[in-house]
């Protein structure tokens, strides 16, 4: 039985009446409302996200660049201090912790008194015999902290202070004390009892070293050395003086300072020049010849800790650095190196920092000077005082410091100095640094010595982000734009299906297990097959144009038997073939060429090679970046519309005149995103680089050497280096100027893109 025919509902009654209109409206407003919105709001977020980025990494930055402070805590006259002001200061000197400080009077006496009140701690006197009077004093480099005292009868006194902790009751002591490193007993050093004008004084591995001017202008030299009976525990002292050639001229010493290594004597003289003995052999002293100061007469001269160069303060305010460098005769000079922003006054005292090459000067006209030798800054100069700057002190930790002033008042102060040892010059200039026989770039942040000094070059690092990322591009860009065009204009659907996957999947491979792969097989694997690489980077192109050219001389019957687009199959064979037989007779070439060893033939031609070097770098970052650049490009071809490539084909060009006058220069925008975004992949690139290259920071663009990048940089040291050091401050500015320079590249790159884009528009 059929069902009943009913009658179909009017077309009005399926129309949404106008109350539906109105809630269809509303809904659809809501939407386009939450999306406007949603969208604003997430790239608000984005834009916010970057800014906190910014933010961030300038805070961290910010200090490296401020200049010291000095904030001035209290002031005590030598009646607060409980000292005689016809008792000059002839030292003075601050321990660690800051809170005691020691004055070493003329007469011998020293008095240990609190920073923060000024109370007395300790009174000390160094012994002397009763008929002698002080006639000079010499202190070593505040690391080892001798104080020499020497006498009008040819006797010295050395010492130094001590500062013994304990915690009694868990709170902090500090005991003060004077120690005596050979015995508390005047030492005679002119066995003619002649007064010392001069002293220098310095603690060596040989001994302690002191250097002497008499008052009949005789030079001494003299080497005290102590050792300790193991049975009775009694200490003898031995002791050496040489008579050194006599000052020409007839010059007198201003200043005499030792080297720590026990080679050197450097004096400066009333004439304005310096004297370099060197005394490494006792028996057979050598004097080179003078050199000239050309800023003034020397007033006062001090090494810096480490003791290879010197500070030099003249009787016009000026400073200069001065290093001992070795010329070509291997022979010890004394060089000038950098000069400082001068002071108004005559120097009257360099302080060298206890542990960097920072130091401090104090002038006649009351102002002092900070300032940080390598980085050549001037980081504060202040008018302290209207009375000349007789005496400073800087504690071992840089936080606090002391100056007296001619009438004998003595001022503490907090100092602010954290990060001196950086500047514009020390990031991206030439730098001498102690110990090189000229400036260069140098990225060596840490050693395990106390005497060295950071050098940290943004050069080096940057030249190899340069170099991995050109080496990259280089292997990548050719093979991944040419496969790009193949695959999207000339393959077959079918396998274009198969080969575009494939590739992109290579992107998802771990760059840490391309890197392990690169560092452990394939450099060991270039190193003993170089003639292979060189054979394949040369042959095969060879072998594919004569395959290509062969292919094209077949018979028509034979080559309609392959399809169109199926054409890159046939020369998967020869290409595997042709590595093969590289690989196979790189042992005979090497042979035949390069007397058995291309590598060793290198470094015979001066040519340096390293295993792990830009070349394995090129090959393996270029694997991982060419998905990047064939994924973009083969979009950008593939997307090209269709009517450009068939009116060029209608009006009868070839398919590759197609590809080059119409394909390439439509894509070209794309194209070229393509190449910037593979840069962009390599010069961010971390685990391969860090895992392949050797991680020496060299500044060259030999493919042979490995390099230090930016981001392995900051990788390999960050987690290493204190949080809110110079270091730690430095990678994060290394880390921004990675980011400057991605966003310099991709700033060019989208606005070539932009021009690419309206100069083919109307194709």
């Amino acid at each position: 039985m059929s069902e009943p025919i009913t009658a179909a509902k009017p077309i009005q009654s399926l129309m949404p009446n106008r109350e539906q209109r109105s809630k269809l409206r509303n809904i659809r407003k809501f939407k386009d409302q939450l999306s406007r919105y949603g969208v604003m709001s997430a790239g608000l977020a984005v834009v916010f996200s970057l800014g906190l980025i910014f933010f961030y990494l300038f805070s961290e930055i910010a200090p490296l660049f401020r200049g010291a402070s000095v904030e001035p805590l209290h002031s005590y006259t030598p009646a607060q201090l409980q000292q005689q002001a016809s008792d000059p200061t002839e030292y003075l000197t601050l321990e660690r912790y800051e809170e005691i400080g020691a004055s070493f009077k003329r007469s011998g006496a020293v008095h240990f008194f609190n920073v923060s009140d000024g109370s007395q701690v300790l009174n000390a006197q160094i012994s002397r015999a009763a008929d002698v009077s002080f006639t000079s004093m010499a202190t070593s480099t505040p690391d080892y902290g001798l104080v020499a005292y020497g006498y009008s009868n040819g006797q010295v006194s050395i010492t130094k202070a001590n500062y013994a902790l304990s915690y009694p009751n868990d709170k902090r002591q500090i005991t003060p004390s004077l120690v005596y490193p050979l015995g508390d007993s005047p030492l005679t050093l002119d066995d003619q009892g002649a007064a010392l004008t001069q002293l220098a004084v310095q603690e060596t591995s040989s001994g302690i070293l002191l250097a002497a001017m008499t008052a009949d202008e005789r030079l001494l030299l003299a080497i005290f050395s102590s050792s300790q009976n193991m049975i009775t525990g009694e200490v003898s002292i031995s002791q050496e003086v040489i008579a050194l050639p006599s000052l020409p001229n007839g010059s007198k010493p201003v200043s005499m300072q030792i080297d720590s290594g026990a080679q050197h004597l450097v004096i400066a003289t009333d004439q304005s020049q310096l004297l370099l003995y060197s005394i490494i052999n006792p028996s057979a002293i050598k004097v080179q010849a003078p050199v000239a100061i050309a800023d003034g007469k020397v007033t006062r001269m001090e090494f810096l800790v480490g003791t290879a160069s010197l500070i030099i303060g003249t009787d016009k305010g000026a400073l200069s650095q001065w290093f001992l460098v070795r010329n070509p005769d291997n022979i010890y000079e004394l060089k000038y190196v950098r000069g400082f922003e001068a002071l108004d006054g005559a120097i009257t005292r360099i302080t060298p920092e206890h542990a960097r090459r920072g130091f401090w000067a104090g002038d006649d006209k009351g102002n002092i000077g900070i300032y940080y030798a390598t980085s050549q800054r001037t980081l504060l100069i202040e008018s302290v005082s209207d009375k000349p700057i007789q005496q400073l002190a800087i504690s071992p930790i840089h936080n606090r410091s002391l100056w007296l002033d001619d009438a004998n008042n003595l001022s503490v102060a907090d100092v602010w100095n954290k990060h001196p040892e950086v500047s514009f010059s020390s990031l991206w200039k030439k730098v001498w640094y102690e110990g090189r026989d000229a400036p260069e770039y140098i990225w060596q942040a840490s050693s395990g010595s106390d005497n060295f000094e950071p050098k940290m070059s943004f050069v080096p690092l940057s030249i190899g982000t340069l170099k991995a990322a050109f080496f990259a591009i280089l292997f990548a860009v050719p093979l991944g734009v040419m496969g790009a065009i193949y695959t999207a204009y000339f393959m077959t659907p079918k396998l274009r299906g198969i080969v575009k996957p494939t590739i992109e999947i290579m992107a998802a491979l771990p760059t840490v297990i391309l890197g392990f792969l690169a560092g452990l097989w394939l450099a060991p694997f270039i190193e003993n097959h170089l003639p292979a690489i060189f054979s394949i980077l040369i042959l095969l192109p060879i072998i594919m144009l004569i395959t290509g050219y062969l292919w094209s001389r077949c018979p028509d019957s034979l080559r309609n038997r392959v399809p169109e687009g199926w054409e890159a199959v046939i020369l998967v064979l020869p290409i595997i073939l042709t590595v093969w037989a590289c690989i196979a007779a790189s042992p005979l070439a090497e042979i035949w060429f390069f007397d058995g060893s291309m590598r060793q033939w290198f470094t015979e031609n001066g040519i340096s090679y390293s295993q792990r070097n830009a070349l394995v770098v090129g090959i393996v970052m270029g694997f991982a970046v060419i998905p990047t650049i064939f994924s973009i490009a083969e979009d950008a071809v593939f997307s090209v519309p269709r009517h450009l490539t068939q009116g060029s084909l209608a009006l009868g060009a070839t398919r590759w005149q197609t590809v080059v006058g119409v394909v390439l220069p439509t894509a070209s925008p794309g194209i070229f995103s393509a190449v910037m975004m593979g840069f962009g992949r390599a010069v961010g690139e971390t685990m391969i680089v860090l895992m392949a290259t050797g991680n020496s920071p060299v500044v060259n663009f030999n493919i042979f050497e490995g390099m230090r990048t930016l981001s392995a940089n900051i990788a390999v040291e960050l987690p290493e280096t204190a949080v809110a050091s110079t270091h730690f401050r430095v990678l994060f500015l290394a880390a921004l100027v990675l980011l400057a320079l991605t966003f310099v590249v991709n700033t060019l790159a989208e606005v070539i893109r932009q021009r690419l884009r309206q100069r083919y528009s109307n194709l």
